[in-house]
């Protein structure tokens, strides 16, 4: 019995169901490659380039045909982390509690109770990625989405002024959108590709992620939807990370948890769905005067430890 001939295609257009308008969607959203066809959810693909889900299917499997999709040694894993970048968050601190920064490539989250400073590190944050390189930024641009109404360019002015930075050229470098509900959330960051690529974007920040969440799905019945749509939510931005080689800080809200009896009840939103797939994980809390307390809860690379940091008026400082 002659053996299958495979034939291997090089070009989306090339797939099976996709023509040149599909193709022309699938890039717009990032899905640019042969390779990133192949990994791809069927559904997912369907709902982006408007094709039926069996089309979705039938593309993914030539996809994987025509790619290489397997392992690879663990001396290749570290060539290509060698992309990844720091940014600063003004503290020498924090910045050694996170391995040297808030890293590309991964998602940084910061939970914690009113004022605990999650939004302040964001404003930092977003200041300090327009430094050069070398100078604890990435000299690139913000993607700010504020879902509740906490983005303040006031603060941002007086954040730049202090690091002698002019603070209208950092404010018009940052983009921010306004997020109404959780659906409108979900479509900014699957909308997000264009404005990455064309202005440079290299942090996105997400204040906070769970807030519409919890609003628009309220009580157990409505659970499993509200964590199956978190769960795309954040997939979705760990894939512009990883895409586009940017930072993702996202911050949290927390919930007294009264089963826990000793100890700290603070318990972050989200479940496992969002303890999974955060690539770090800090808990913040208010110290006396300015001083605030991080705890590092979960890292792939880093010890679990705390550090001290300050929310001044010119910004986050040891």
């Amino acid at each position: 019995m002659a053996k299958e001939k495979t034939e291997y295609v090089r070009e989306l257009e090339d797939l099976p169901g996709i023509g040149p308008a599909t193709a022309e969607k699938l890039r717009s959203e990032g899905y640019d490659t042969i390779e990133k066809i192949a990994t791809a959810s069927p559904h997912e693909l369907a709902e982006i380039g408007d094709i039926s889900v069996d089309n979705a299917k039938k593309a993914i499997e030539a996809a994987k045909k025509s790619t290489e999709i397997g392992f690879e040694t663990g001396d290749q894993v570290y060539e290509r982390r060698k992309q990844i970048a720091k940014i600063s968050t003004g503290s020498k601190e924090l910045d050694e509690l996170l391995g040297g920064g808030v890293e590309t490539q991964a998602i940084t989250e910061f939970f914690g109770k009113f004022g605990s400073g999650k939004t302040q590190v964001g404003f930092q944050l977003a200041v300090n990625v327009q430094k050069p390189e070398g100078q604890g930024g990435l000299g690139g641009k913000v993607l700010f989405i504020d879902s509740e109404a906490t983005f303040r360019p006031e603060r941002i002015r007086q954040i730049a002024e202090a690091q002698g930075m002019d603070p209208d050229q950092v404010l018009k470098n940052i983009h921010v959108a306004r997020a109404m509900n959780s659906d409108h959330q979900i479509l900014l960051i699957e909308k997000a590709d264009e404005i990455i690529k064309k202005e440079n974007i290299k942090l996105i920040i997400v204040d906070s992620l769970t807030s519409q969440f919890r609003s628009d799905y309220v009580g157990r019945g409505a659970l499993g939807e509200r964590q199956q749509k978190l769960n795309r939510h954040i997939r979705a931005l760990q894939r512009l990370a990883d895409t586009y080689n940017v930072a993702v800080y996202i911050t949290n809200q927390v919930m007294d948890n009264p089963a826990i009896l000793f100890g700290d009840p603070t318990t972050p939103i989200g479940g496992h769905v969002l303890a999974h797939q955060s690539t770090y994980r800090v808990y913040v809390r208010r110290g006396k005067e300015e001083k605030r307390i991080a705890r590092l809860i979960d890292s792939p690379n880093m010890p679990e430890g705390e550090c001290v940091f300050k929310v001044t008026p010119e910004g986050i400082k040891d």
